[in-house]
């Protein structure tokens, strides 16, 4: 059994939309959400889907790295950032190289970046009059929305289209496809492809 940790900062849809997809899942298994923010909605799906949580904050995760021995218990193979809105420090991704996925809603490598996450993506790709939009997921390494594409999928805008009916896309494609992927990249790690 490969064992997932979900990284989440805000109210988690597209973690439940993963602990659904894999739940009785033969090879994978979410066994942890780590958040840091002790408020975040991501924790109490994790309670309802019977899961530990571990908060974290930035001191623990960037300058005493205590992350690694906190994930040590539950033997985590792969890491899914899922609105998770911290940086990834290079400690972490060399400890899990190409083990560390995101998803990001819009198509990289436009609207990426620091800064560049939930309505301000969506701001950007209204203001710039984009025909379509989508999501990127990726493998993660030391800058924001910068490592190797695993996958894209797209939705198509019409004129009338706000930000938030951008959002509203964009999420509904995200439910649908990250928990596939994420299924997908679990089976390259116990094929040994990665």
């Amino acid at each position: 059994m490969l064992n997932i940790a979900i990284f989440a900062s805000g109210g988690g849809s597209n973690a439940e939309a993963i602990i659904r997809h894999l739940k009785n899942h033969t090879h994978l298994s979410v066994q942890l959400i780590v958040s840091n923010r002790k408020n975040a909605g991501v924790l109490d799906r994790a309670t309802n889907h019977d899961i530990e949580t571990l908060i974290i904050d930035r001191a623990g995760f960037y300058e005493e790295k205590n992350i690694i021995a906190n994930l040590a218990p539950h033997k985590i193979d792969l890491i899914v950032l899922a609105g998770f809105l911290w940086l990834i420090p290079k400690y972490l991704i060399k400890e899990f190289p190409n083990r560390v996925i995101n998803i990001h809603p819009a198509l990289l490598p436009k609207y990426g970046g620091k800064g560049m996450y939930g309505h301000h993506v969506h701001q950007a790709v209204f203001d710039n009059k984009e025909k379509e939009s989508g999501l990127t997921i990726h493998y993660v390494n030391e800058h924001y929305d910068e490592g190797n594409i695993i996958l894209q999928a797209r939705c198509p805008l019409t004129s009338t289209d706000q930000p938030e009916d951008i959002a509203r896309k964009v999420l509904s494609l995200e439910h649908q496809v990250y928990p596939v992927a994420v299924e997908m990249v679990g089976r390259f790690i116990r094929d040994g492809e990665i």
